[in-house]
């Protein structure tokens, strides 16, 4: 067994910080050729229209116009089911109509403005009610309704358990499409040289877009190379739009390096955003504040094309499905096409849509009963033994990280201790009126909580391969994506604590799909387990040779001998440095896969939220006082790292409670706020001072402990803070965002 010398549990500096804060960080957009060529995208007025001709006569005879693009001359590729490279059918206002490729930027621009576009406008819908009603053109064929009816999921008897109850509460909410708004807009820059295409992207999954590509464009793998340098900000929303097909076809049909980068306009409207949803719940209680029945439906608004819909509509109703120990649930989703901008998988798809209303609903249970909030949670929440019923799922066969079926129980829990230890570092149990004391009348004070569970890291199949190079250095190749949560950093301290040594004497190979191993895309909190676990196994097998090779050079049992550093010791005494190791056995290597998960648990990461607000009565502002979000995430990594995580992921939910909506103009179908200024998203100045507290849990099917951290902190904002609201002044805020006019109306309907 090496020496550990404690990588894991301590936090040193994220691998790319020298490089991003001296600016030597290189971004899609930072890479460029002498003859590269400049895209731009003609995009449609119209929020649905059939395109009946293109004319782009003007735009060819423009001097440094080199190709140009319509949905006419083009093969009929498909970048997913419902998206073509170039559809003869616009369905939002920016659906992507033509492309130029120009010597430079402003011809292209200019020869964009030269086409000439002849539509066919058909009627469009806003809203899902209106995609709905009879009589909708369908934006899609099928119907508008996806798969013409709900996802449903339940458990036990719906009509029994609210037949045991004392009381039934009832409520509905809304939540808007919300923008992830990155630093960065979504790049492409594609070179042909005549057999082999290589494309430098924004990507959180450089082998899922080469499989991608090699769909749409017909090419076979082994022609496509894409390369992921690093990206400003991801949060699931960089889910992959047209834009790499169409930078790639503009290269092999021009023969030279193509560049595709979107505006901040076009990021706003064609990238992808959260999905807006109305929720309403439904939960059946008895006088002692026991949970009978949960009854969930939600509609949900996927914009003009599928994107990551299911997979969201499915996550919003984990929560009703599994927080609260109940034997009759009920979850019902709908996902509905509109003409919209198309929604993705924004950071903790769905789950933030689907606890809004669940907790903002247990909150209304407590002050109906006359429980105190937090005690309430303490009687219902799920514990480690799962939910009551039957396990479904075969034996021996992984587990759902999101089930529905009960018999199961959790790999771990921490749930108990978040509402602990949330609670003590709140004050919970102390009065609030004496929170920032101020000599303003018009100054009410609150103090409200939620909580959460999450998926707890599983992902797909992953894959990781470690190296004792020649010159006796190591090397790790993985091909998962740092989207800027930091697992470059972690995925090495998994590999140094195995192999003893220092995590920046580690060569990390990232973002590079000729010399990395398969890997599934950054999504769903996945990267730490999943890839964590191969990285894992990989080193342990590497060491392992190392030991083996070390053995019979030093003609020493293999059980006797560390590794520790640079060389390999014996209790005896002799060592062997690594270099004369290698010398000697020559470079070594190792490779790992494994599919993450478990045939008897369920892997979930839990969290609850606190804070206390003020409320100005007369101008609707609320203040944030203190905020305290404890959470379960197993083992921590890196402790900073992982404050920083949960920090990041409240204060960007701030803009999802109380400013930000993507505005589409009724009569038009036009984002009217496709900007920073109009697009209200939190600064610095608005960010809180945020505690942060981590349960003392160790998972047992995790690397060394851990479970999944990225996007839970996101979940809880806002119905802590709603229901804050609601103890400060005795209104209930159902509809999302939290103005201070529709605060101060809220309000004034109370009073009267």
């Amino acid at each position: 067994m090496s020496e550990n010398l404690g990588w894991v549990g301590t936090s040193p500096p994220r691998r790319d910080l020298k490089d991003k804060v001296t600016g030597e960080a290189e971004y899609s957009a930072d890479i460029s050729f002498d003859d590269m060529l400049h895209a731009k995208v003609l995009r449609s007025p119209h929020p649905h229209a059939i395109i009946l001709s293109v004319d782009t006569t003007e735009a060819d005879k423009l001097q440094g116009v080199r190709a140009v693009v319509t949905p006419f001359d083009i093969s009929n590729g498909r970048i997913a089911p419902d998206v073509s490279i170039l559809d003869k059918k616009v369905r939002f206002v920016g659906d992507e109509v033509a492309v130029v490729a120009a010597d430079d930027p402003y011809t292209a621009e200019l020869a964009v403005k030269l086409i000439k576009v002849s539509y066919d406008v058909l009627p469009f819908y806003r809203t899902t009610d209106e995609a709905l009603s009879e009589g909708a053109e369908p934006i899609h064929a099928g119907g508008n309704l996806i798969n013409n009816g709900p996802l449903v999921e339940q458990r036990g008897n719906l009509d029994e358990g609210f037949a045991e109850a004392d009381l039934v509460l009832e409520e509905s909410f809304t939540t808007p499409a919300h923008s992830p708004a990155p630093l960065e807009p979504r790049t492409a820059l594609a070179k042909w040289d005549g057999s082999r295409l290589t494309l430098w992207k924004s990507s959180r999954g450089i082998h899922a877009d080469k499989a991608s590509l090699s769909q749409a464009l017909g090419l076979p793998s082994k022609s496509l190379r894409v390369i992921g340098p690093h990206m400003g900000a991801g949060y699931g929303g960089k889910d992959e739009t047209r834009t790499a097909v169409l930078a790639s076809i503009l290269s092999i049909r021009t023969q030279m390096p193509v560049r595709l980068e979107l505006s901040r306009e076009e990021e706003f409207v064609a990238g992808r955003r959260r999905h807006s949803t109305m929720t309403t719940l439904r939960m059946g209680l008895k006088s002692n504040g026991e949970i009978t029945a949960i009854h969930a439906k939600t509609v949900m608004d996927t914009g003009a094309y599928l994107s990551s819909g299911p997979g969201v509509a499915r996550r919003a109703g984990q929560g009703a499905l599994y927080l609260y120990r109940c034997p009759n649930v009920r979850y019902e989703a709908s996902l509905v096409y509109t003409n919209t901008p198309t929604a993705g998988s924004y950071r903790a798809l769905g789950a933030p849509q689907g606890h809004f209303a669940l907790e903002s609903v247990a909150d209304l249970a407590a002050n109906s009963l006359g429980l105190d909030p937090l005690h309430f949670r303490k009687k219902n929440q799920v514990t480690i033994e799962g939910q009551p019923g039957e396990r479904t799922t075969p034996v021996n066969e992984i587990v759902d990280t999101q089930p529905s079926e009960g018999g199961i129980p959790f790999s771990s829990n921490g749930l108990s201790e978040c509402l602990t230890l949330g609670a003590e570092k709140i004050g919970w149990d102390q009065p609030v009126n004496g929170i920032g004391e101020s000599t303003s009348k018009s100054i009410k004070r609150g103090r409200g909580m939620s909580m959460f569970l999450y998926r707890g890291g599983p992902g797909g199949k992953s894959h990781a391969a470690v190296a004792l190079t020649e010159d006796a250095s190591y090397s790790l190749f993985t091909g998962v994506m740092d989207v800027g949560e930091g697992s470059a950093t972690v995925l090495s301290q998994i590999a140094s604590q195995v192999l003893s040594i220092p995590y920046d004497e580690i060569e990390l190979v990232m973002g590079d799909t000729d010399i990395t191993p398969e890997a599934s895309i950054t999504a769903g909190s996945s990267v730490t387990f999943s890839s964590g676990l191969a990285v894992k196994d990989a080193a342990e097998v590497l060491r392992n040779k190392i030991l083996n090779q070390a053995s019979q050079l030093l003609a020493e049992p293999q059980g006797v001998l560390n590794l520790h550093g640079s060389k390999v010791i014996s209790e005896s005494g002799k060592s062997l440095s690594l270099s004369d190791l290698v010398e000697h056995s020559g470079a070594i290597s190792a490779k790992a896969s494994v599919v993450p998960g478990s045939s008897d648990y369920v892997i979930n990461s839990f969290g609850a939220h606190f804070v206390e607000v003020e409320v100005d009565v007369e101008t609707g502002r609320v203040n944030i006082s203190r905020y305290v979000a404890a959470h379960d995430a197993g083992t921590i990594i890196n402790p900073k790292m992982a404050e920083n995580q949960v920090r990041g992921g409240v204060s960007q939910m701030l803009g999802f409670t109380f400013s930000e909506d993507m505005e589409i103009d009724p009569g038009t179908g036009i984002v009217v706020n496709s900007n920073f200024l109009d697009h209200k998203s939190p600064t610095i100045l608005d960010f809180p001072d945020i505690d942060v507290v981590f349960a003392d849990v160790t998972d047992p099917i995790g690397p060394f402990g851990a479970k999944s951290l990225g996007e839970p902190p996101c979940i809880g904002p806002a119905p802590t803070i709603a229901n804050a609201i609601y103890d400060a002044v005795g209104v209930r805020i159902t509809d999302l965002p939290i103005t201070p006019n529709k605060l101060l109306s809220a309000i004034k309907s109370h009073k009267a």
